[in-house]
Order: structure tokens, then sequence, then C-alpha cells
């Protein structure tokens, strides 16, 4: 395959659930854990860190709140409103800021791999 030929390839995205897999492989990581406690201050600078190294606890309220959503939410969730976003949280009963770093993480991967 030529050079050309790659660039015109498009990737398909990975689905909600595969990055929610993703994010699971380090879980409670002592490491992921350490970086997030050390740059950890009030303007939230740690809180992206929770993509790389989410607590167990970060884990289960993201698994909740993606095992709510309607298909259509998930097909569609690099592009869920804020107003989406909360309303999944508050019906999932979870932080909402914390679904609203995964939802942004996954735009972001999405648009990486595109």
């Amino acid at each position: 395959m030529t050079k050309s030929a790659d660039k015109t390839t498009a990737k398909k995205k990975i689905s909600l659930e595969q990055y929610l897999e993703k994010l699971a492989r380090f879980t409670d990581s002592e490491y992921g854990m350490m970086v997030r406690d050390r740059f950890k201050d009030v303007k939230g600078t740690s809180e992206l860190a929770m993509l790389v190294a989410p607590s167990s606890e970060e884990l289960e309220q993201l698994k909740k709140a993606v095992a709510i959503m309607t298909p259509a939410e998930k097909q569609a969730a690099d592009t869920l409103t804020d107003e989406q976003i909360k309303t999944i949280a508050r019906d999932a009963d979870i932080d909402p800021a914390n679904f609203a770093i995964f939802i942004n993480g996954y735009a972001l991967h999405c648009k990486q791999t595109l």
C-alpha cells in the first residue's frame, strides 16, 4: 500500500465500550495514582489523569453510565452535548464531572484516530 493510499483509508472509531475497556486496564494503577497525587491542585490539573489511571470507584461510575446509555447515545458519544452528558450522569446517579471528562477524552481519542 502506498503512502497516499494510507492517508485516504479511514480508520474506524472505537466504540465507547472499547474505550472504557482501554481505560480499565490501568484501574488503580500504583504509578497512575502517584502521578495524580503529585499534580493534584484546586485547578483540576490531575483530572485528565483519570483517563489513564482511573480509580475502581471512577471506573464503576463510568460503567454504570455507559450501561444506561441508549445505542444512539453510544454511537454519537463523541458529539454529546453538555446537557446530554449531565442528564446521563444524573440518571446514572454518578459524578457528572468525571463522566464529562470521560466523554471528552473519548471525543479527543476519536479525533486523533480519524
